[in-house]
């Protein structure tokens, strides 16, 4: 009585191989399914806009007095306030909630102050709590101006 053993590394070798393949399927699959949001959809244009985006953001930084963004949770309010050397100006702009977390809940609107004290409330209510950026880009006296701030809602 001659007993044959199988040699099975052959047949643990095509496993291991097989294995491996569907695992870097998998992977392949779940790397196609992802999501990846850039920071901005235009952030090639942007780009290109830098240099003017340093001089508004040195403008700014150079008024008499600083450009002030509060917010009142309890009313759920922001308030926007310019100063005072800005106030007897036509004063217009865009407003840019960014959502770090969520592209898709990123909106604007237009930057607006009444008043002789240049003033703009917005309410909070349609923001989800968490961290924004606020972005003000505003022109005065045909000058852009920029400042960007961070929210917790």
């Amino acid at each position: 009585m001659t007993t044959t053993r199988r040699n099975l590394w052959p047949a643990a070798i095509i496993a291991t191989f097989v294995l491996f393949a569907g695992y870097i399927g998998y992977m392949v699959q779940q790397a196609m399914r992802t999501s990846v949001d850039l920071v901005s959809v235009d952030y090639y244009q942007q780009e290109l806009a830098f240099q003017q985006r340093l001089e508004s953001v040195a403008r700014t930084a150079a008024l008499p007095a600083p450009v002030r963004v509060s917010y009142q949770p309890g009313a759920r309010r922001l308030t926007l306030q310019l100063p005072p050397s800005l106030a007897a100006q036509a004063v217009h702009g865009t407003l840019h909630f960014f959502r770090p977390s969520d592209q898709r809940l990123d909106f604007k609107l237009p930057f607006e102050p009444t008043g002789d004290s240049a003033r703009q409330h917005l309410n909070t209510s349609r923001l989800r709590p968490g961290h924004w950026r606020l972005r003000l880009d505003f022109t005065a006296g045909r000058q852009q101006y920029f400042i960007e701030q961070e929210l917790t809602i």
